[in-house]
């Protein structure tokens, strides 16, 4: 009932979604690595699926290698806890013209346990993870870009 409510209200004052599902005409330039490609998959996807080199728009991504830290220790000294952090770099041009540029970073924890398959799940699974965020941070800030230019 409250949100039923509360989408009749927003939908009275003509509020829209920044992600209204409107396909935006975005090329996202490949990255490198396996990383980089689950990345830019995941770019895709948020902006509505692939699109050609003649779109209107262009973003590019550096990916840098994961970081990981440990964040608790046994007693005994071996690593319980560690954190896994992705940082990325985009340039979003449209045409030639650069329209925004910046950097975003992406962590996630994850339990380390002495058991080589179960350890290898466990990263992938933070890393997949810190993808998934880094690309929902990206997306946003390249459709709020976007939507500034088009409405100037």
């Amino acid at each position: 009932m409250k949100k039923t409510l509360l989408l009749l209200m927003l939908t009275a004052c003509s509020f829209q979604p920044i992600f209204s599902g409107n396909d935006t005409d975005i090329y996202v330039a490949p990255i490198s690595g396996i990383n980089g490609i689950e990345l830019r998959n995941s770019l895709n996807s948020q902006f509505g699926g692939m699109h050609e080199q003649n779109a209107v728009y262009s973003l590019t991504v550096d990916l840098k290698e994961p970081v990981t830290q440990y964040k608790a220790l046994e007693r005994a000294g071996d690593a319980v806890w560690q954190e896994v952090k992705l940082n990325a770099s985009y340039v979003l041009k449209q045409g030639d013209t650069e329209i925004a540029q910046g950097s975003e970073s992406a962590a996630e924890s994850y339990t380390f346990v002495r058991y080589l398959v179960a350890a290898n799940a466990s990263y992938n699974n933070a890393v997949m993870n810190a993808i998934h965020q880094l690309s929902e941070k990206i997306s946003m800030r390249t459709i709020a870009e976007i939507q500034k230019v088009e409405n100037q």
